[in-house]
């Protein structure tokens, strides 16, 4: 089964409960009205777009049903499905960083699969042709160091990894040493979860970034949020905080496979202007890839043979 086919499957469940809405909503002869716009915007808040990004989508979608002089509920599906796909259109530099020197900095709460993200990830660009060097630098939860060893041997690439509890900016140090001696195309680091203290996290993130502007100046730096998609709108509350103590570039929205709602993607990108770019699907090695928003939005919604 193909990454595609993957995420279908996992948002089958949200799929199939927004469809028993949308067939009754955008049925043939159903009128275009101020039921079916509320109707709508509980569908959209129900799917995890949240509610300002919702009454944004309706109030584009009011435009151009009274640009076409439309009236018939059943032509509105594909205006929304476009608007979908016009909200997760991806940046032209979203994956500058592959293509150059970088270091990507891996962050995010406990749980939500960060250091799983950052194994897959690491596979998905050896797998590019590139060279990769992994830094265990989340020191402070028990097991993460072990957890990524694991996953650099899985991957075939090299790890740089200290002790539990050692300075997170120590294991960046050496790694960037290492990461220069070997010619490393891209530096993949993880680091420790914490948001409940944002001191900790600021001082963290500080100490790491003048390390990188003083011993790898040349390189540029991506930052990425890893978030679980089946935790709804705590997942854009989650990239709210960190983006509010650092410069978050980009969203890898994991477990998206089974009870994941779908359109936290859309209010992600729509509220706070940060692209997904990388999606998780299950547990495996494959089952991350680079986020394509119209695979998406055809997961999610169907195809136009669908409407």
């Amino acid at each position: 089964m193909g990454f595609f086919e993957r995420l279908k499957n996992g948002l089958s469940k949200s799929r199939n409960q927004m469809s028993e809405y949308m067939d009754d909503l955008f049925g043939a002869g159903r009128p275009i009205d101020d039921d079916f716009y509320e109707e709508l915007e509980e569908v959209l808040v129900m799917a995890d777009v949240g509610a300002s990004t919702a009454e944004e989508i309706i109030d584009e979608m009011k435009e151009r049903i009274e640009e076409k002089k439309w009236s018939d509920a059943y032509l509105a599906k594909d205006i929304l499905r476009d608007i979908f796909k016009e909200k997760l259109e991806m940046p032209m530099d979203a994956y500058f960083f592959m293509n150059r020197k970088s270091v990507v900095l891996v962050i995010g709460v406990n749980g939500v699969g960060k250091t799983t993200s950052v194994g897959k990830m690491s596979a998905l660009l050896k797998n590019r042709g590139k060279k990769v060097l992994l830094a265990a630098a989340d020191t402070f939860r028990a097991g993460a160091i072990d957890q990524l060893k694991e996953w650099s041997k899985r991957a075939g690439v090299d790890i740089i990894a200290g002790n539990e509890g050692q300075d997170p900016a120590s294991i960046v140090y050496d790694a960037v040493a290492a990461a220069k001696a070997r010619d490393v195309d891209i530096l993949l680091c993880d680091t420790a979860g914490r948001l409940h203290n944002k001191k900790n996290l600021m001082n963290e993130l500080h100490k790491i970034h003048t390390i990188l502007d003083k011993e790898y100046p040349g390189a540029h730096l991506e930052t990425l949020i890893v978030v679980d998609a089946t935790t709804g709108q705590n997942a854009l509350q989650q990239v709210k905080e960190f983006a509010s103590v650092t410069d978050v570039t980009g969203v890898i929205l994991t477990k998206m496979d089974g009870t994941a709602k779908g359109g936290i993607a859309v209010a992600i990108w729509s509220e706070m202007g940060i692209p997904v770019k990388f999606i998780g699907v299950g547990e495996t090695i494959e089952d991350l890839d680079m986020f394509k928003g119209d695979e998406y939005v055809e997961a999610l919604l169907g195809d136009k043979t669908d409407a």
